[in-house]
Protein backbone atom coordinates (compact mmCIF):
# COMPACT_ATOMS: atom_id res chain seq x y z
CA UNK A 1 0.00 0.00 0.00
CA UNK A 2 1.36 3.49 -0.89
CA UNK A 3 2.47 5.21 1.98
CA UNK A 4 1.28 9.00 2.41
CA UNK A 5 3.53 11.91 1.20
CA UNK A 6 4.44 13.90 4.10
CA UNK A 7 3.50 17.07 3.53
CA UNK A 8 6.47 19.92 4.21
CA UNK A 9 5.37 22.80 6.92
CA UNK A 10 7.04 25.35 8.34
CA UNK A 11 5.52 27.75 11.15
CA UNK A 12 5.13 31.74 10.92
CA UNK A 13 7.96 33.23 13.33
CA UNK A 14 6.99 36.54 14.50
CA UNK A 15 9.04 36.93 17.43
CA UNK A 16 6.34 38.71 19.73
CA UNK A 17 6.68 40.70 22.43
CA UNK A 18 4.69 40.34 25.50
CA UNK A 19 1.50 42.38 24.97
CA UNK A 20 1.96 44.83 27.91
CA UNK A 21 5.63 45.77 26.02
CA UNK A 22 3.52 46.69 22.67
CA UNK A 23 1.27 49.27 23.77
CA UNK A 24 1.49 53.02 24.75
CA UNK A 25 0.43 55.11 27.64
CA UNK A 26 -3.34 56.58 26.42
CA UNK A 27 -3.95 54.03 23.25
CA UNK A 28 -7.44 52.57 23.66
CA UNK A 29 -9.06 49.98 21.59
CA UNK A 30 -12.80 51.14 22.91
CA UNK A 31 -13.33 54.62 24.29
CA UNK A 32 -16.32 54.68 26.26
CA UNK A 33 -19.27 57.36 26.08
CA UNK A 34 -19.67 59.94 28.76
CA UNK A 35 -22.77 58.43 31.74
CA UNK A 36 -25.82 60.30 30.77
CA UNK A 37 -26.84 63.13 33.91
CA UNK A 38 -29.70 60.97 34.92
CA UNK A 39 -27.98 57.86 35.26
CA UNK A 40 -25.27 59.62 37.32
CA UNK A 41 -28.01 60.94 39.79
CA UNK A 42 -29.69 57.48 40.14
CA UNK A 43 -27.10 55.40 40.44
CA UNK A 44 -24.39 57.96 41.60
CA UNK A 45 -20.51 57.32 41.97
CA UNK A 46 -19.91 53.43 41.10
CA UNK A 47 -16.96 53.23 43.29
CA UNK A 48 -19.16 54.18 46.10
CA UNK A 49 -20.96 51.01 45.78
CA UNK A 50 -17.48 48.54 46.33
CA UNK A 51 -16.71 48.60 49.89
CA UNK A 52 -13.88 50.86 50.44
CA UNK A 53 -11.75 47.81 51.57
CA UNK A 54 -12.32 46.26 48.61
CA UNK A 55 -11.23 49.21 46.24
CA UNK A 56 -8.05 49.60 44.31
CA UNK A 57 -4.89 51.82 45.76
CA UNK A 58 -3.89 52.00 42.58
CA UNK A 59 -4.98 51.68 38.60
CA UNK A 60 -4.51 47.81 37.52
CA UNK A 61 -1.09 47.90 35.12
CA UNK A 62 -3.27 46.52 32.15
CA UNK A 63 -1.51 47.20 28.57
CA UNK A 64 -3.01 50.10 26.74
CA UNK A 65 -3.08 49.12 22.52
CA UNK A 66 -5.61 50.16 19.64
CA UNK A 67 -7.89 47.21 18.12
CA UNK A 68 -5.79 47.22 15.30
CA UNK A 69 -2.57 46.02 17.52
CA UNK A 70 -4.57 43.53 19.61
CA UNK A 71 -5.55 41.68 16.53
CA UNK A 72 -2.27 41.38 15.00
CA UNK A 73 -1.24 40.15 18.58
CA UNK A 74 -3.00 37.68 18.82
CA UNK A 75 -3.33 36.41 15.46
CA UNK A 76 0.39 36.21 15.37
CA UNK A 77 0.38 33.89 18.28
CA UNK A 78 -2.40 31.74 16.61
CA UNK A 79 -0.23 31.40 13.91
CA UNK A 80 2.44 29.82 15.85
CA UNK A 81 0.50 27.68 17.50
CA UNK A 82 -0.12 24.32 16.61
CA UNK A 83 -3.64 22.72 17.76
CA UNK A 84 -6.86 20.61 16.74
CA UNK A 85 -7.94 22.88 15.01
CA UNK A 86 -4.37 22.91 12.58
CA UNK A 87 -3.50 19.83 12.37
CA UNK A 88 -3.73 16.32 13.46
CA UNK A 89 -3.98 16.02 17.48
CA UNK A 90 -4.53 12.39 18.04
CA UNK A 91 -1.22 12.34 19.78
CA UNK A 92 -1.95 14.04 22.46
CA UNK A 93 -3.83 10.95 24.35
CA UNK A 94 -5.52 10.36 27.22
CA UNK A 95 -6.70 13.63 26.79
CA UNK A 96 -9.17 12.85 24.14
CA UNK A 97 -8.50 15.66 21.76
CA UNK A 98 -12.00 16.29 20.01
CA UNK A 99 -13.28 18.50 17.29
CA UNK A 100 -16.08 21.09 18.81
CA UNK A 101 -18.79 21.33 16.28
CA UNK A 102 -19.02 25.41 15.53
CA UNK A 103 -22.54 25.48 16.65
CA UNK A 104 -21.96 24.27 19.81
CA UNK A 105 -19.45 27.36 20.23
CA UNK A 106 -22.13 29.79 19.26
CA UNK A 107 -24.57 27.75 21.45
CA UNK A 108 -22.09 28.38 24.21
CA UNK A 109 -21.80 32.40 23.14
CA UNK A 110 -25.71 32.64 23.77
CA UNK A 111 -25.07 32.55 27.60
CA UNK A 112 -22.02 34.86 27.61
CA UNK A 113 -24.46 37.69 29.01
CA UNK A 114 -25.82 35.62 32.38
CA UNK A 115 -24.46 36.86 35.64
CA UNK A 116 -23.68 34.04 38.01
CA UNK A 117 -26.04 36.36 40.45
CA UNK A 118 -29.50 36.38 38.76
CA UNK A 119 -32.03 35.17 40.40
CA UNK A 120 -33.01 31.92 39.83
CA UNK A 121 -36.22 32.81 37.99
CA UNK A 122 -34.18 34.48 35.36
CA UNK A 123 -32.13 31.58 34.26
CA UNK A 124 -34.63 28.63 34.32
CA UNK A 125 -33.33 27.45 31.01
CA UNK A 126 -30.08 27.42 31.73
CA UNK A 127 -30.70 25.27 34.91
CA UNK A 128 -33.04 23.17 32.98
CA UNK A 129 -29.83 22.83 30.36
CA UNK A 130 -27.22 21.56 33.58
CA UNK A 131 -30.36 19.53 35.48
CA UNK A 132 -31.39 17.61 32.01
CA UNK A 133 -27.43 16.58 30.87
CA UNK A 134 -27.14 15.35 34.52
CA UNK A 135 -30.32 14.20 35.55
CA UNK A 136 -30.88 12.50 32.01
CA UNK A 137 -27.52 12.27 30.45
CA UNK A 138 -24.80 11.45 32.40
CA UNK A 139 -27.27 9.22 34.76
CA UNK A 140 -27.99 6.87 32.13
CA UNK A 141 -24.24 7.00 30.62
CA UNK A 142 -23.24 5.86 34.76
CA UNK A 143 -26.00 5.06 36.77
CA UNK A 144 -25.18 8.00 39.43
CA UNK A 145 -28.02 9.81 40.82
CA UNK A 146 -26.76 13.10 41.45
CA UNK A 147 -24.33 15.51 40.09
CA UNK A 148 -22.34 18.60 40.44
CA UNK A 149 -20.92 20.64 38.06
CA UNK A 150 -18.59 22.94 39.83
CA UNK A 151 -15.31 21.29 39.80
CA UNK A 152 -13.86 23.33 37.02
CA UNK A 153 -12.05 20.08 35.96
CA UNK A 154 -11.14 16.27 36.47
CA UNK A 155 -8.49 16.87 39.04
CA UNK A 156 -10.81 19.41 41.64
CA UNK A 157 -13.57 16.90 40.64
CA UNK A 158 -11.10 14.19 42.29
CA UNK A 159 -10.41 16.21 44.89
CA UNK A 160 -14.72 17.00 45.47
CA UNK A 161 -14.60 12.91 45.69
CA UNK A 162 -11.45 13.35 48.35
CA UNK A 163 -13.87 16.10 50.35
CA UNK A 164 -17.21 14.12 50.25
CA UNK A 165 -15.33 10.40 51.31
CA UNK A 166 -13.81 12.70 54.45
CA UNK A 167 -17.18 14.16 55.33
CA UNK A 168 -18.72 10.61 54.97
CA UNK A 169 -16.38 8.63 57.39
CA UNK A 170 -16.51 12.27 59.93
CA UNK A 171 -20.43 11.34 59.81
CA UNK A 172 -19.93 7.50 60.38
CA UNK A 173 -17.04 8.56 63.40
CA UNK A 174 -14.42 6.69 61.28
CA UNK A 175 -12.06 9.39 59.45
CA UNK A 176 -9.43 9.47 62.67
CA UNK A 177 -9.29 5.51 61.55
CA UNK A 178 -9.70 5.27 58.05
CA UNK A 179 -6.82 7.29 56.95
CA UNK A 180 -5.31 5.17 53.49
CA UNK A 181 -6.84 5.45 50.06
CA UNK A 182 -5.80 3.31 47.78
CA UNK A 183 -4.97 4.21 43.71
CA UNK A 184 -3.00 2.23 41.21
CA UNK A 185 0.41 3.27 39.51
CA UNK A 186 -1.39 3.90 35.83
CA UNK A 187 -4.07 5.76 37.06
CA UNK A 188 -4.50 9.58 36.79
CA UNK A 189 -1.56 10.95 39.38
CA UNK A 190 -4.52 13.32 40.27
CA UNK A 191 -6.01 10.02 41.82
CA UNK A 192 -3.49 10.16 44.36
CA UNK A 193 -2.49 13.67 44.69
CA UNK A 194 -5.93 14.77 45.33
CA UNK A 195 -6.52 12.03 48.41
CA UNK A 196 -3.00 13.27 49.53
CA UNK A 197 -3.94 17.09 49.54
CA UNK A 198 -7.46 16.37 51.58
CA UNK A 199 -5.43 14.65 54.42
CA UNK A 200 -5.26 10.43 53.32
CA UNK A 201 -2.35 8.73 52.94
CA UNK A 202 -1.66 7.04 49.55
CA UNK A 203 -0.93 3.15 48.73
CA UNK A 204 -0.36 2.31 45.71
CA UNK A 205 -0.65 -0.85 43.56
CA UNK A 206 1.77 -1.78 40.73
CA UNK A 207 0.99 -3.80 37.64
CA UNK A 208 1.17 -7.59 37.23
CA UNK A 209 4.07 -8.04 34.02
CA UNK A 210 1.03 -10.55 32.51
CA UNK A 211 -2.01 -8.29 32.48
CA UNK A 212 -0.38 -4.73 32.66
CA UNK A 213 -2.64 -3.99 35.59
CA UNK A 214 -2.27 -4.86 39.36
CA UNK A 215 -3.83 -8.54 40.81
CA UNK A 216 -7.54 -9.15 42.74
CA UNK A 217 -4.61 -10.87 45.58
CA UNK A 218 -2.30 -7.26 45.70
CA UNK A 219 -5.64 -5.33 46.27
CA UNK A 220 -6.59 -7.27 49.10
CA UNK A 221 -2.91 -7.67 50.40
CA UNK A 222 -3.56 -3.90 50.50
CA UNK A 223 -6.98 -3.15 52.25
CA UNK A 224 -7.44 -2.81 56.11
CA UNK A 225 -9.53 -1.31 58.60
CA UNK A 226 -7.78 1.86 57.82
CA UNK A 227 -9.31 1.76 54.47
CA UNK A 228 -11.13 5.00 53.59
CA UNK A 229 -11.55 4.27 49.78
CA UNK A 230 -10.36 3.43 46.23
CA UNK A 231 -9.43 6.11 43.69
CA UNK A 232 -9.16 4.21 40.10
CA UNK A 233 -9.41 4.89 36.71
CA UNK A 234 -10.39 2.36 34.04
CA UNK A 235 -9.26 1.71 31.32
CA UNK A 236 -6.16 3.09 33.22
CA UNK A 237 -3.76 5.41 31.24
CA UNK A 238 -2.48 2.85 29.32
CA UNK A 239 -5.57 2.12 27.82
CA UNK A 240 -6.00 -1.16 29.05
CA UNK A 241 -9.25 -2.34 31.06
CA UNK A 242 -9.41 -4.06 34.34
CA UNK A 243 -11.81 -6.90 33.87
CA UNK A 244 -12.15 -7.42 37.22
CA UNK A 245 -13.07 -4.01 38.45
CA UNK A 246 -16.57 -5.19 40.08
CA UNK A 247 -14.53 -7.92 42.08
CA UNK A 248 -12.20 -4.82 43.57
CA UNK A 249 -15.28 -2.54 44.33
CA UNK A 250 -16.98 -5.49 46.47
CA UNK A 251 -13.30 -6.07 48.00
CA UNK A 252 -13.34 -2.87 49.12
CA UNK A 253 -16.97 -2.33 50.43
CA UNK A 254 -16.28 -5.40 52.07
CA UNK A 255 -13.78 -3.40 54.43
CA UNK A 256 -16.11 -0.27 54.59
CA UNK A 257 -14.44 1.78 52.35
CA UNK A 258 -15.99 3.61 49.22
CA UNK A 259 -14.97 3.59 45.67
CA UNK A 260 -14.59 6.23 43.30
CA UNK A 261 -14.22 5.65 39.23
CA UNK A 262 -12.07 8.36 37.32
CA UNK A 263 -13.64 8.52 34.14
CA UNK A 264 -12.47 12.11 33.02
CA UNK A 265 -11.76 9.97 29.99
CA UNK A 266 -14.50 7.93 29.13
CA UNK A 267 -14.83 7.99 25.97
CA UNK A 268 -13.80 4.43 25.22
CA UNK A 269 -16.44 2.75 27.19
CA UNK A 270 -19.15 5.54 27.08
CA UNK A 271 -23.09 3.63 26.74
CA UNK A 272 -21.28 0.51 26.83
CA UNK A 273 -20.15 0.02 30.86
CA UNK A 274 -21.50 2.13 34.00
CA UNK A 275 -19.60 3.09 37.08
CA UNK A 276 -22.75 1.80 39.06
CA UNK A 277 -23.51 -1.07 37.64
CA UNK A 278 -19.29 -2.12 38.42
CA UNK A 279 -20.36 -1.15 41.93
CA UNK A 280 -19.05 2.18 42.06
CA UNK A 281 -19.86 5.26 45.17
CA UNK A 282 -18.42 8.19 43.04
CA UNK A 283 -17.57 9.12 39.76
CA UNK A 284 -15.91 11.86 38.20
CA UNK A 285 -16.12 12.97 34.01
CA UNK A 286 -14.02 15.56 31.65
CA UNK A 287 -17.07 17.93 29.61
CA UNK A 288 -13.39 19.15 28.03
CA UNK A 289 -12.70 15.26 26.83
CA UNK A 290 -15.27 13.07 26.41
CA UNK A 291 -17.96 15.42 25.47
CA UNK A 292 -16.47 17.30 23.21
CA UNK A 293 -15.84 20.82 24.72
CA UNK A 294 -12.63 22.18 24.08
CA UNK A 295 -10.26 22.05 26.97
CA UNK A 296 -9.53 26.00 26.41
CA UNK A 297 -5.83 25.58 27.41
CA UNK A 298 -5.97 24.64 31.22
CA UNK A 299 -9.76 25.72 31.73
CA UNK A 300 -12.07 26.50 31.38
CA UNK A 301 -13.12 22.92 32.04
CA UNK A 302 -15.43 20.94 33.69
CA UNK A 303 -14.91 18.20 36.12
CA UNK A 304 -18.65 17.14 36.41
CA UNK A 305 -19.17 14.63 40.07
CA UNK A 306 -21.60 12.15 39.95
CA UNK A 307 -22.41 10.00 43.16
CA UNK A 308 -25.21 7.50 44.60
CA UNK A 309 -28.33 8.35 46.25
CA UNK A 310 -26.82 7.88 49.94
CA UNK A 311 -24.19 10.44 49.07
CA UNK A 312 -25.90 12.65 46.87
CA UNK A 313 -26.45 15.18 50.75
CA UNK A 314 -22.43 15.83 50.62
CA UNK A 315 -22.31 16.90 46.99
CA UNK A 316 -21.30 20.60 47.11
CA UNK A 317 -23.64 23.46 47.35
CA UNK A 318 -25.80 24.77 45.26
CA UNK A 319 -27.51 21.66 43.73
CA UNK A 320 -29.90 22.18 40.73
CA UNK A 321 -33.34 20.27 41.94
CA UNK A 322 -36.26 20.30 40.02
CA UNK A 323 -39.47 20.91 41.53
CA UNK A 324 -42.47 20.35 39.32
CA UNK A 325 -41.81 22.44 36.07
CA UNK A 326 -39.43 24.64 37.69
CA UNK A 327 -35.59 24.43 38.88
CA UNK A 328 -34.21 25.96 42.26
CA UNK A 329 -30.96 26.16 43.30
CA UNK A 330 -31.04 24.07 46.63
CA UNK A 331 -28.06 25.49 49.78
CA UNK A 332 -30.35 23.70 52.20
CA UNK A 333 -28.36 20.57 53.17
CA UNK A 334 -26.65 20.76 56.10
CA UNK A 335 -24.21 17.96 55.50
CA UNK A 336 -22.53 19.12 52.36
CA UNK A 337 -18.88 19.78 51.80
CA UNK A 338 -20.27 23.56 51.23
CA UNK A 339 -18.53 25.02 47.84
CA UNK A 340 -15.49 23.79 45.59
CA UNK A 341 -15.51 26.69 43.63
CA UNK A 342 -18.14 30.07 43.19
CA UNK A 343 -21.42 30.00 41.60
CA UNK A 344 -22.58 26.74 39.58
CA UNK A 345 -19.17 26.39 37.94
CA UNK A 346 -18.43 26.73 34.16
CA UNK A 347 -22.12 26.46 32.97
CA UNK A 348 -20.42 27.38 29.37
CA UNK A 349 -18.52 23.74 29.24
CA UNK A 350 -22.22 22.13 30.03
CA UNK A 351 -23.87 23.77 27.33
CA UNK A 352 -21.42 22.66 24.85
CA UNK A 353 -21.39 19.33 25.98
CA UNK A 354 -25.12 18.85 26.20
CA UNK A 355 -25.56 20.06 22.58
CA UNK A 356 -23.38 17.33 21.53
CA UNK A 357 -24.75 14.68 23.59
CA UNK A 358 -28.25 15.55 22.22
CA UNK A 359 -26.86 15.44 18.79
CA UNK A 360 -25.81 12.13 18.97
CA UNK A 361 -28.24 10.45 21.16
CA UNK A 362 -28.11 7.54 22.55
CA UNK A 363 -26.80 5.31 19.54
CA UNK A 364 -24.45 8.28 18.51
CA UNK A 365 -22.81 8.21 21.79
CA UNK A 366 -22.06 4.59 22.05
CA UNK A 367 -20.86 4.77 18.20
CA UNK A 368 -18.56 7.00 19.21
CA UNK A 369 -17.06 4.91 21.67
CA UNK A 370 -16.85 2.35 19.22
CA UNK A 371 -15.51 3.83 16.39
CA UNK A 372 -12.99 5.21 18.94
CA UNK A 373 -11.73 1.73 19.75
CA UNK A 374 -11.69 0.96 15.81
CA UNK A 375 -9.78 3.48 15.16
CA UNK A 376 -7.23 2.48 18.02
CA UNK A 377 -7.11 -1.56 16.94
CA UNK A 378 -6.20 0.24 12.73
CA UNK A 379 -3.64 2.77 14.67
CA UNK A 380 -2.37 -0.28 16.55
CA UNK A 381 -1.63 -2.79 13.67
CA UNK A 382 0.26 0.47 11.77
CA UNK A 383 2.27 0.81 14.36
CA UNK A 384 3.71 -2.85 14.38
CA UNK A 385 6.00 -1.78 11.64
CA UNK A 386 7.26 1.50 12.73
CA UNK A 387 11.47 0.89 13.32
CA UNK A 388 12.06 1.23 16.72
CA UNK A 389 8.42 1.12 19.09
CA UNK A 390 7.38 -1.30 20.98
CA UNK A 391 4.10 -1.85 23.23
CA UNK A 392 5.01 -3.16 26.77
CA UNK A 393 2.29 -5.24 29.01
CA UNK A 394 -0.30 -7.73 28.01
CA UNK A 395 -3.94 -6.88 28.51
CA UNK A 396 -6.68 -5.64 25.75
CA UNK A 397 -6.14 -1.69 24.72
CA UNK A 398 -9.21 0.32 24.19
CA UNK A 399 -9.13 3.29 22.68
CA UNK A 400 -5.24 4.44 23.54
CA UNK A 401 -2.20 2.30 24.03
CA UNK A 402 1.32 3.75 26.02
CA UNK A 403 3.83 2.81 23.41
CA UNK A 404 7.78 2.84 24.01
CA UNK A 405 10.83 4.04 22.66
CA UNK A 406 12.88 2.42 24.72
CA UNK A 407 14.40 0.50 21.82
CA UNK A 408 14.69 3.47 19.43
CA UNK A 409 16.69 5.19 22.98
CA UNK A 410 18.81 2.31 22.87
CA UNK A 411 19.92 2.10 19.44
CA UNK A 412 20.06 5.79 18.05
CA UNK A 413 20.38 7.52 21.13
CA UNK A 414 17.07 9.63 20.65
CA UNK A 415 14.22 8.75 22.93
CA UNK A 416 10.85 10.60 23.09
CA UNK A 417 11.80 14.19 23.96
CA UNK A 418 13.94 14.11 20.64
CA UNK A 419 10.67 12.41 18.52
CA UNK A 420 8.06 15.34 19.98
CA UNK A 421 10.71 17.65 18.78
CA UNK A 422 11.13 16.76 15.61
CA UNK A 423 7.79 15.53 14.35
CA UNK A 424 6.30 19.32 15.31
CA UNK A 425 8.60 20.02 11.40
CA UNK A 426 6.41 17.89 10.01
CA UNK A 427 2.99 20.05 11.80
CA UNK A 428 1.84 17.37 14.13
CA UNK A 429 1.05 18.39 17.64
CA UNK A 430 3.96 16.46 19.73
CA UNK A 431 2.66 13.55 21.91
CA UNK A 432 1.38 12.99 25.14
CA UNK A 433 4.63 11.36 26.72
CA UNK A 434 3.15 10.05 30.21
CA UNK A 435 2.99 10.84 34.00
CA UNK A 436 5.81 10.44 35.47
CA UNK A 437 7.40 8.15 36.84
CA UNK A 438 7.75 6.69 33.51
CA UNK A 439 7.25 2.89 34.14
CA UNK A 440 7.38 2.72 30.50
CA UNK A 441 10.50 3.76 29.47
CA UNK A 442 10.49 6.92 26.60
CA UNK A 443 6.51 6.44 26.85
CA UNK A 444 3.74 8.38 24.46
CA UNK A 445 0.06 7.51 23.67
CA UNK A 446 -1.59 8.30 21.14
CA UNK A 447 -5.49 8.15 21.17
CA UNK A 448 -7.35 8.28 17.68
CA UNK A 449 -11.01 9.42 19.26
CA UNK A 450 -13.93 8.86 16.78
CA UNK A 451 -13.01 12.70 15.17
CA UNK A 452 -10.15 10.86 13.38
CA UNK A 453 -10.43 9.45 10.09
CA UNK A 454 -8.67 6.56 8.07
CA UNK A 455 -6.97 9.27 6.04
CA UNK A 456 -5.68 11.19 9.02
CA UNK A 457 -4.40 7.89 11.28
CA UNK A 458 -2.54 7.00 7.93
CA UNK A 459 -0.87 10.35 7.87
CA UNK A 460 0.07 10.59 11.70
CA UNK A 461 1.79 7.11 11.71
CA UNK A 462 3.82 8.22 8.22
CA UNK A 463 5.44 10.88 10.05
CA UNK A 464 6.07 9.13 13.29
CA UNK A 465 7.50 6.33 10.95
CA UNK A 466 9.78 9.22 8.81
CA UNK A 467 11.18 10.59 12.43
CA UNK A 468 11.66 6.86 13.45
CA UNK A 469 13.70 6.13 10.13
CA UNK A 470 15.50 9.84 10.65
CA UNK A 471 16.61 8.44 13.64
CA UNK A 472 18.82 5.39 12.40
CA UNK A 473 19.71 7.18 9.32
CA UNK A 474 21.32 10.41 11.33
CA UNK A 475 20.11 11.07 14.61
CA UNK A 476 21.58 14.78 15.31
CA UNK A 477 18.37 15.66 13.16
CA UNK A 478 16.53 14.68 16.00
CA UNK A 479 18.91 16.38 18.65
CA UNK A 480 18.71 19.32 17.12
CA UNK A 481 15.04 19.69 16.38
CA UNK A 482 12.93 21.39 15.96
CA UNK A 483 13.97 23.25 12.60
CA UNK A 484 11.01 24.64 10.97
CA UNK A 485 8.90 25.44 14.50
CA UNK A 486 8.18 29.10 15.10
CA UNK A 487 10.68 28.66 18.28
CA UNK A 488 14.08 26.24 17.67
CA UNK A 489 15.84 24.50 20.19
CA UNK A 490 14.30 25.95 23.38
CA UNK A 491 16.88 27.05 26.45
CA UNK A 492 15.25 25.03 29.26
CA UNK A 493 17.55 26.85 32.08
CA UNK A 494 15.14 28.89 32.87
CA UNK A 495 12.76 26.37 33.64
CA UNK A 496 15.08 24.62 36.16
CA UNK A 497 15.46 27.99 38.48
CA UNK A 498 12.64 29.08 40.00
CA UNK A 499 14.08 32.46 41.16
CA UNK A 500 13.92 33.48 37.06
CA UNK A 501 10.21 32.57 36.80
CA UNK A 502 8.06 35.37 36.10
CA UNK A 503 4.23 33.56 36.67
CA UNK A 504 2.98 37.29 36.29
CA UNK A 505 3.85 40.47 34.69
CA UNK A 506 4.29 42.23 37.65
CA UNK A 507 6.65 39.29 38.95
CA UNK A 508 8.33 39.32 35.09
CA UNK A 509 8.96 42.91 35.49
CA UNK A 510 9.96 42.70 39.23
CA UNK A 511 12.49 40.17 38.43
CA UNK A 512 13.97 42.29 35.36
CA UNK A 513 14.72 44.81 37.29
Amino acid sequence: MTQPRVRPYHAPVWSERLIHELGRGGERGVILPAVEEEIKKAVGKPEALVPKKMRRREKPDLPELSQPQALRHWLRLSQMTLGMEMGIDLGVGTCTMKYSPKVNEELADMIAGVHPDQPEETIQGLLEVAWRFANVYLHEISGMDAFTFQPPGGSAGAFNDAAMMRKYHQLNGELEQRDEIITTIFSHPCDAACPATAGFKVVTLYPDEETGYPSVEALKAAVSKRTAGIFVTNPEDTGIFNEHIDEWTKIVHEVGGLCVYDQANLNSVMGVTRARDAGFDMSFFNLHKTFSSPHGSSGPGSGAVGVTEELEELLPIPVIVKTGDRYHLDYDRPKSIGRVRDFLGNLQVVVRAYAWAAALGADGLREAAEVSMINNQYLSEKMKSVPGVTKPYGGKRLDQVRWSLEKLKKDTGCGINEVNRRVIDYGIQSYFTSHHPWIVPEPFTPEPCETYRKADIDYWVAVLRRVCEEAYEDPEILKKAPHNSSIHVANTAPFDDPDRWGMSWRAYRRKMK
